[in-house]
């Protein structure tokens, strides 16, 4: 029978690591001190790293972002197009690859997902409203007791708010993560503040194919 190693370090495959770098993106000292902790738990790994990427992002957030790149996208044979606008803090980390692969990402996400708003602060209070009586005559209609139906009426706009706004969303390439923890592991790798400023969506044939722009402010 086996034993373990006095450190978890020579368990943690190079292997290992390029598996957990290309689920979260995170440096390759990150990845492996990760493992590390994580002792080869691949799942475990990736919920450290982003355990860590939302600490990052909550420790930056009231930074200002005032450099970033506006970046299109167009998909399906020019039938889709999307700009959206990102921010950092400086010109040196828009320019890196990391961000600009970042910037794509969401981009791409956005013409797939088609959110309707960026994050749930700024679904207006008419849609709200419209949202919950509708939730609220399904439940009623299905015979479902008195005492449960605010629990479903407040489950059914929590789906809503993860299926139209963008934070919320889960990322196309990666169903397991949010776009917002996205962003919180562009934050930790890359050391800046970020945040998605606002995005604009375009499809032929849609009488008004733009998202509601938002003002300048930071992931919740």
């Amino acid at each position: 029978m086996s034993t373990a190693p006095e450190t978890g370090k020579a368990n943690i495959s190079a292997q290992l690591v390029k598996e957990l770098r290309e689920k979260t993106g995170a440096g390759v000292m990150d990845c492996r001190t990760a493992l590390v902790e994580a002792a080869g738990d691949l799942e475990e790994a990736v919920g450290i790293l982003r355990k860590k990427g939302q600490v990052a992002a909550a420790k930056k957030a009231q930074r200002a972002t005032t450099e970033g790149l506006v970046t299109s996208y167009i998909h399906a044979g020019g039938k889709i197009g999307v700009l959206v606008e990102i921010d950092c803090e400086s010109d040196f980390v828009a320019r890196t690859e990391d961000f600009q692969r970042l910037t794509h990402d969401v981009a791409m996400h956005i013409a797939a997902l088609d959110p309707r708003f960026l994050r749930r602060e700024e679904v207006t209070p008419e849609v709200l409203d419209e949202k919950r009586q509708t939730y609220l005559e399904e439940a009623k209609a299905a015979g479902k007791p008195e005492p449960v139906i605010e629990k479903i009426v407040s489950g059914k706009l929590e789906k809503f708010y993860e299926e139209n706004c963008l934070y919320e969303q889960h990322f196309i390439k990666d169903e397991g993560l949010t776009i917002k923890e996205l962003v919180d592991q562009a934050i930790a790798k890359l050391g800046e503040n970020i945040a998605i400023r606002r995005f604009a969506r375009f499809k032929v044939g849609d009488s008004d194919g733009t998202a509601p722009a938002a003002e300048p402010s930071t992931p919740a």
